[in-house]
């Protein structure tokens, strides 16, 4: 809990019919990836949808933001992780947005889901922070070079994979700092999340 700008990575399982009432949060940015199931968000500044695999949620608590989430589901259960950054300034204004991807831009590659300019479709986050996706299956492999004074986050959602030689599997997560070139390897058909953050 608590790495750079990134503040917490709440895995979160829900049961069908189950979820989370009307609750207020402030001054966050709050992304929301789900690994399975469906996730519906309702929320004050009008955003609401049906969150499932291979969408991006991005909402900007800022100023003052209240929401729902509910698994809608009577049989299936949902498998999510709620992601919490700091935002670059207080007292923002409030947003939400989400994004649809095609899993095939993330097959043996990183793909952006959440920057802050939008890069390749992504949705915009107010921190100097970036989120990546890549699923590597058994023999893939994929590298990503950081810049002097940038760090790093590694979260393994799925299956196993190697970073540098160290192996992670699924719920773990690494901190990488003084490091300038991160080498993925795919173990056991691992999906893997990486920030990078200032």
């Amino acid at each position: 809990m608590g790495f750079r700008s990134l503040r917490v990575i709440n895995e979160d399982r829900i049961a069908p019919g189950m979820g989370f009432g009307t609750h207020p949060h402030n001054d966050m940015e709050i992304l929301t990836w789900v690994l399975s199931g469906a996730i519906a968000h309702k929320d004050s500044t009008g955003g609401g949808s049906t969150l499932r695999p291979n969408m991006i949620q991005h909402m900007s608590a800022g100023s003052g933001i209240t929401h729902s989430e509910f698994n809608p589901s009577a049989e299936e259960p949902t498998h999510l992780l709620q992601i919490w950054m700091r935002p670059e300034a207080n007292g923002l204004e409030p947003s939400y947005s989400e994004r649809e991807f095609d899993p095939s831009d993330w097959r043996g590659r990183f793909k952006v889901l959440a920057s802050p300019d939008g890069v390749d479709g992504s949705v915009i986050v107010r921190q100097d922070a970036s989120l990546s996706v890549a699923e590597l299956a058994v023999g893939d492999s994929a590298t990503h070079s950081l810049k002097a004074e940038r760090h790093a986050w590694i979260q393994v959602t799925k299956g196993s994979v190697s970073v540098n030689g160290v192996t992670l599997e699924a719920g773990d997560g690494a901190a990488v700092s003084d490091e300038r070139e991160l080498n993925f390897a795919g173990l056991a058909d691992g999906q893997v999340l990486l920030f990078e953050l200032n």
